[in-house]
């Protein structure tokens, strides 16, 4: 790899934790996401089915690639430089657009949303050629390669846009497989070889730091839900207790990510000879499942405070249950991807959620919720307890 000389204009001065701290630019941008996870969840109240369900996760993911390429990016550059605020800014505009669209992704506002995240994926990879051309060979390399791959996914996600239904369908799902699988194989592309990890020398610290605020995005969420719908309820005792088992059920959730492994996790790739490979599967690909779960999460509450008692449907219960599952699913694999381990724990806690559906034919949906709840507890004060006595 080619020595970095000393003068960047736009890249940040050294992966030191002064110097790759978040500022409050990238706090901004994230304006834009809370947005974006907000049409999500409500778009998926207003269309709740099976196929509501498969649609958001489709859009799920392609605003956390949206987001998560922006994040590696502003690893690298740095974000209190005019020319790189620009950009930043440039893409919240385009993620307004995209974030407008969701609830009409796969109807009238396909082709918005498709040329709003197809500008935002492009635009912000030029950009960073053109900032690490003759600062950084083997990260310009990388972009190029980066570029490429997005450039032909680009060409799936327009003619999407374009298309009816079931071709956007497929479309899309091509662009989206593409996008997926490109970080994986390295971003291979003829005649420039593909990536290591070794080329991603990202700071550990920033990139947890950043994830973590998405967490943060996403369980913000599940708090306005849970105030604005409680706000416009009857103070009964029944919605009083609902309001509660939504609220402890958040704190669980907070808990399980933030009290020991988002810190540790910091300290493990920051302390790591690669760290590019931990962020690359524990940030890019293993944080998909923790933030799904929390949106389903954010659904389920409203659901729960709308009608609390009663029978539980079928996909009510999955959306009560598969929420912590899928959150425990995923803060299991990404606890194991930087510690090396599985937490039993967490396991246990899977297991748990798993035998409690099948229960939901004779619960309430608050009953069950109250059991998914003290599930996520038991897991967090079970971690709790182990992690300390290992002291």
């Amino acid at each position: 790899m080619t020595d970095i000389p000393l003068k960047r204009p736009l890249l940040r001065a050294s992966k030191s934790h002064e110097d790759s701290k978040v500022v409050f630019v990238e706090l901004f941008f994230d304006l834009v996401f809370v947005f974006a996870v907000t049409q999500l969840s409500h778009s998926l109240l207003h269309h709740f089915s099976l196929t509501g369900m498969a649609e958001t996760a489709f859009l799920m993911l392609a605003v956390w690639w949206v987001w998560i390429y922006t994040t590696w990016v502003t690893n690298w550059l740095d974000p209190q430089t005019t020319p790189v605020r620009l950009m930043l800014f440039l893409l919240m505009f385009a993620g307004l657009i995209l974030s407008t669209s969701i609830p009409q992704a796969f109807g009238s506002s396909g082709l918005a949303f498709a040329c709003a995240y197809v500008f935002m994926q492009i635009g912000r990879s030029v950009f960073m050629c053109w900032a690490l051309s003759g600062y950084h060979m083997g990260n310009y390399r990388n972009f190029l390669r980066i570029t490429a791959w997005l450039g032909l996914s680009g060409l799936f996600w327009i003619s999407g846009g374009f298309a009816v239904e079931e071709a956007r369908y497929v479309l899309w799902g091509i662009a989206l497989f593409i996008e997926t699988v490109s970080p994986a194989v390295g971003f291979w592309t003829p005649r420039l070889g593909r990536s290591t990890t070794a080329d991603w020398d990202v700071s550990g610290a920033h990139m947890a730091e950043r994830c973590g605020l998405f967490i943060i995005i996403a369980l913000g969420e599940s708090l306005l839900v849970t105030g604005a719908t409680f706000a416009e309820l009857p103070g009964t005792l029944v919605n009083l207790t609902a309001f509660f088992v939504a609220f402890a059920s958040s704190i669980a959730l907070w808990w399980i990510y933030f009290n020991i492994g988002a810190e540790h996790a910091s300290i493990r790739i920051s302390e790591s000879d690669d760290p590019g490979r931990i962020a690359r599967l524990a940030y890019t690909y293993l944080h998909i499942p923790i933030v799904a779960g929390l949106i389903l999460v954010a659904v389920s509450d409203e659901l729960i405070l709308a009608h609390p008692g009663g029978h539980t449907e079928p996909l009510v219960a999955i959306a009560i249950v598969g929420g912590p599952l899928l959150f425990l699913l995923g803060n299991l694999l990404f606890k194991q991807a930087v510690f090396g381990k599985f937490a039993l724990s967490h396991v246990c806690g899977a297991l748990g959620l798993i035998a409690a559906f099948p229960a939901h034919e004779h619960l309430s949906p608050l009953a069950l919720a109250a059991i998914a709840a003290a599930l996520l507890f038991a897991v967090g004060v079970w971690e709790n307890i182990s992690v300390k006595s290992q002291k």
